[in-house]
């Protein structure tokens, strides 16, 4: 006899589900993996577009510095006035070969990349040198300038300097030197004597000696006694009493003179403080 198995309708309405989620959920993920692929194409492209356009706007503010030697500083501004370059110019020098108002060097070079914008530094010719360098030694400071000048000179620079035997406030050597040639600059630089600086010494104690001994080591040291006055008499607060006007005058009408003998107790500059050789030196004495 044939056995008539039971189909079980629950058993297989779950397997018909499980397949048709799985189907769902497979269509589901397909697009959104499509989408997620093509959004990180975008991000890549729009990443590398703006690299280029960067690079691009970088490289396209550059431009290549023209040659501008031998022109005039009205040629060349107008020769780099389109490429958005500057000129400037810095110094002037004398020229056997270029004429005068030509540009004679340029920094940067031609032919260097820049930025928009860039300043050029320009030398400008004066032409051959005209004047001869007149001799300013053994003259003073301010002379020396005025001759300089005069002839349509400059000083670029003045250095000082400590000469024994020579006196102060005097042109002891220049550079060019005088009457020299083939000079490139219209600049004269100027070496002056100045004094010597006075020696410096630390002030020494003197309370405490008497005036004449003080008197005469200052003197040996180079120095000068200025004003000497005498201390008033202290107070007599031994005996509690205090001296009458009449005795107060009569005091001060007899109250001698500093003498030789006299002790210092107070001075000025006071002890260890630096002083230059010829100070004036003030003494308290009583």
């Amino acid at each position: 006899m044939r056995r008539i198995e039971r189909f079980d309708w629950h058993s297989s309405a779950q397997k018909v589900a499980h397949v048709l989620s799985n189907y769902n959920l497979h269509h589901l993920m397909k697009p959104l993996f499509r989408f997620a692929m093509l959004a990180l194409i975008l991000v890549v492209v729009a990443l590398v577009s703006a690299l280029t356009a960067m690079r691009f706007a970088i490289h396209g503010q550059e431009v290549q510095v023209p040659a501008v030697i031998g022109l005039s500083p009205s040629d060349a501004e107008r020769a780099v006035a389109g490429l958005g370059l500057q000129i400037t110019v810095e110094r002037q020098y004398y020229s056997p070969t270029i004429p005068e108002g030509r540009i004679m060097t340029q920094m940067p070079l031609s032919g260097t990349k820049v930025r928009r914008g860039w300043q050029l530094r320009v030398a400008q010719s004066m032409g051959p040198q005209r004047v001869s360098i007149p001799d300013v030694t053994h003259q003073s400071e301010r002379a020396a300038e005025l001759n300089i000048r005069r002839r349509g000179l400059e000083v670029s620079s003045t250095a000082e300097i400590q000469w024994p035997g020579e006196p102060a406030d005097q042109v002891l050597a220049q550079s060019p030197p005088a009457n020299a040639s083939q000079v490139a600059a219209p600049k004269t630089s100027l070496l002056v004597t100045v004094s010597p600086e006075a020696p410096a010494f630390v002030m020494p104690n003197f309370v405490g000696q008497p005036l004449g001994s003080a008197s005469r080591t200052l003197q040996d040291a180079g120095f000068r006694l200025g004003t000497v006055s005498v201390a008033p008499p202290p107070a007599n607060a031994a005996t509690g009493s205090s001296a009458t006007a009449s005795d107060a005058a009569s005091t001060s009408s007899t109250q001698q003179q500093p003498s030789p003998a006299s002790m210092i107790v107070t001075q000025w500059p006071p002890a260890g403080q630096k002083v230059l050789a010829g100070a004036v030196l003030n003494f308290e004495v009583r």
